[in-house]
């Protein structure tokens, strides 16, 4: 490099975001595995029984691990992501398994010595008598994932490879339940103290205590208990539409991406000068630790920009300043720079944006007609209403001016006259200024094109500057004709000095020309909103134009569309695997009342997160409908096990007992996927977690109130609508 350069490694680089996400959700999976452990070994209050549940975690990650890399995945924050959403699923089959195993185990150490069953059976008939269930549960919360799979666009990218990581996970979660689980029960359990003494845990007596002086009366009362609950979900349906609506929440990059334009045909020297006012305002502000910036890029560039044009990099490293006070801070200094439509993003959201709309920024107010120069009258009408609109930011019109050309107009009966056509001449034109591509070049696996053009006219000795081709120099260009001569361009034809624009863009053929604008302070949906109000009137009254909304607001309604027909799907899919396991619609549904339990808690979860609905958390409603109905497959199952199988023929102790019995186990899951989550809650605002925090906010919140009212509401819906075990037993014999 030339003396006294030195080379700057550091600006924009992608590894530094990358390891920082990759590192904060590993954290967040190494935390949610702490809260784990802790909540079975408080629950189970043995070392032996605790170990055995535990184990179920390693195995069921590095399973995962295998199977993601057979599917040719990396590890990624959505691959890591999906394995910290499922950490606290993945103990629950084997939490079932071995809480069952140890009640019964303790059950039978307490029997006399001449009627107890050997520990082999006793484990066997354990984990035969909970299988069922935990195979339909774990089936379920698999099928309420596959939505994600459905996604296309930009979501369906993001959030496919947590999908995959979740579901590989729990159903490496489940066949180590039915197997490695079932063989360490029998190995390890039989000779515990615990088993010995046929004591339950302090937790667990504790908990039971005070749980029966709940039930009792709530069985006696029933609408004391569905009264407010049904109201509770009255409550958060009403709620619903005063939700925010975004696509996917906002990112947290470390950096930023500005781009900057003034009007077009500015000279480079100028656009110099304009940008490096911008480096100067950003250097200001302490979070800044470096700027980089281009100017201009290549006309063949996949993206090109005019030299009017800048793109900016800066890294941050925030002080105490939040990142909303910095950038209100730095759009209030780069608004004094005049001449300069500035736009600021972030390196991926910026190109996220891009791909969903083409257009830098989230919201893209595309305008269609047939009249160019209309169209930027209607354009900047429409940027001066967007003005009005609270939120918005780095509002642009899209830089539409007329600028010098030379326009070359035939003359047909010249052309004529020495055996030419317009085609022929324009391919010398072109050849001229622009080149025809004659071959192509291979260099290993690369091809480049072989171009020709025409050597540019010399340079004058003396005196400014000027573009190589001009009137005069454009007017010399040699024709050659069919009879061997050469003939001056401008004996074929007028070469005009003109005026025109700076650039035409289209879609699907139609002219249009766009107005973006960043949002802050609030969610795109409303935003957008109240753009319409304010546009639609004003595009309407011009006959023959049309206005379309782009970015993610666009991608956000198609998303939610989606997922609403999916979860549609995924309700039925429930329903029916339900009643396949219980083989009657009356108890299938009792489990579903789960459905709308959950619904209350993940409604409060988004107004927790900050009242935005995104794509992520419409992924969390549709996961915790899966998971909240394990508890109540858990409950119904096991009082249609007392009253089928141990004779229970009275429905209410059946529901009373079973209900008891089934208290630490429903705990001990909900609790384990729901404190599971919460270091993801907890650190929403790092690089990584920024798309998991939604969905853990929405399955942490739905869980406790699913957990909570499913061992009220269903015991008492259940003593109401429940089946005797007299019906049963007729449905039985006639069938």
């Amino acid at each position: 490099m030339p003396a006294g350069m030195r080379l700057n490694r550091h600006v924009f680089r992608q590894a530094g975001f990358i390891e920082v996400a990759i590192r904060n959700v590993q954290t967040a999976l190494l935390e949610g595995v702490v809260l784990v452990v802790l909540v079975v070994v408080l629950f189970l209050a043995n070392l032996r029984a605790s170990l055995i549940t535990v184990l179920a975690i390693p195995l069921s990650l590095v399973a995962s691990v295998l199977a993601l890399r057979a599917l040719g995945q990396t590890i990624n924050t959505m691959t890591l992501g999906g394995m910290a959403i499922a950490i606290g699923a993945l103990v629950d089959d084997a939490v079932i398994d071995v809480e069952n195993v140890f009640r019964r185990l303790r059950e039978n150490a307490l029997r006399p010595e001449p009627e107890r069953r050997p520990a082999l059976g006793v484990v066997l008939a354990a984990s035969v008598e909970i299988r069922r269930s935990i195979v339909f549960a774990t089936l379920i919360i698999a099928l309420v994932f596959t939505p994600i799979f459905f996604l296309s666009g930009v979501e369906g990218l993001l959030l496919k490879p947590l999908g995959e990581a979740y579901l590989v996970a729990l159903l490496a979660s489940l066949l180590v339940a039915v197997t490695v689980t079932p063989a360490l029960c029998s190995l390890l359990l039989p000779n515990s103290r615990a088993v010995q003494r046929g004591t339950e845990p302090s937790l667990t007596h504790w908990l039971k205590h005070h749980y029966a002086r709940l039930l009792r009366p709530a069985l006696d009362h029933p609408w004391r208990v569905t009264v407010p609950a049904l109201a509770l979900l009255l409550l958060a349906l009403a709620a619903t539409p005063f939700m925010g609506r975004s696509f996917l929440p906002e990112f947290n990059e470390g950096s930023l991406t500005l781009t900057t334009s003034t009007l077009p045909g500015t000279a480079l020297p100028e656009s110099q000068v304009l940008a490096h006012l911008v480096d100067q305002a950003l250097m200001k502000h302490p979070e800044v630790v470096n700027v980089g910036r281009r100017t201009g890029r290549a006309e063949l560039d996949e993206h090109s920009l005019g030299v009017e044009a800048s793109e900016i990099e800066v890294s941050l490293q925030m002080k105490d300043r939040s990142k909303e006070e910095f950038l209100a801070a730095l759009r209030e200094d780069l608004a004094g720079i005049p001449g300069l439509v500035i736009n600021i993003g972030q390196p991926i959201s910026h190109r996220i944006d891009h791909m969903l709309s083409g257009s830098r920024s989230s919201i893209a107010v595309k305008l269609f007609g047939p009249d160019l120069y209309k169209l930027r009258t209607l354009g900047d009408q429409v940027r001066q209403e967007m003005e009005t609109v609270p939120g918005v930011v780095d509002l642009s019109l899209e830089p539409q001016v007329d600028v010098p050309v030379l326009r070359v107009v035939f003359d047909r009966p010249a052309l004529a006259r020495h055996g030419l056509n317009v085609r022929e001449v324009g391919g010398t034109l072109q050849a001229a200024i622009q080149g025809l591509q004659v071959s192509t070049v291979l260099e290993g696996q690369n091809a480049f094109a072989l171009v020709l053009r025409l050597a540019d006219p010399p340079l004058p000795a003396s005196g400014p500057i000027t573009p190589p081709w001009t009137t005069d120099t454009l007017g010399d260009l040699l024709i050659d004709t069919p009879a061997g001569a050469k003939v001056p361009l401008r004996t074929l034809a007028r070469i005009i000095k003109d005026t025109g624009p700076n650039t035409i863009s289209r879609e699907q053929v139609e002219r249009k020309i766009v107005v973006s604008a960043n949002v802050a302070g609030r969610d795109v949906t409303s935003v957008v909103r109240d753009i319409q109000q304010r546009v639609n009137p004003l595009v309407a009254a011009q006959a023959g134009y049309r206005v379309v909304y782009g970015g993610q607001f666009e991608s956000a309604a198609s998303a939610s569309r989606a997922l609403l027909l999916l979860g549609v799907a995924v309700v039925v899919g429930i329903g029916f695997l339900l009643h396949l396991a219980f083989g009657s619609a009356r108890d299938a549904a009792l489990v579903m009342l789960n459905l709308p339990l959950a619904l209350i808690g993940g409604v409060a979860g988004v107004f927790a997160g900050g009242g935005v609905l995104s794509v992520a958390s419409l992924i969390g409603f549709i996961t915790v409908f899966g998971i909240a109905t394990r508890n109540g497959i858990m409950l119904v199952s096991h009082i249609r096990h007392l009253q089928e199988k141990e004779g229970v023929r009275d429905l209410r102790e059946a529901v009373f007992r079973g209900s008891l019995e089934r208290l630490a186990p429903i705990l001990m899951t909900a609790l384990a996927a729901g404190l599971a989550l919460i270091p993801l809650v907890l650190s929403g605002g790092r690089p990584g977690n920024e798309i998991q925090t939604p969905m853990a906010l929405v399955i942490l919140f739905g869980l406790l109130t699913s957990m909570l009212l499913n061992m009220v509401i269903v015991p008492t819906l259940y003593l109401r609508f429940g089946r005797p075990v007299g019906r049963m037993a007729e449905s039985s014999l006639a069938k």
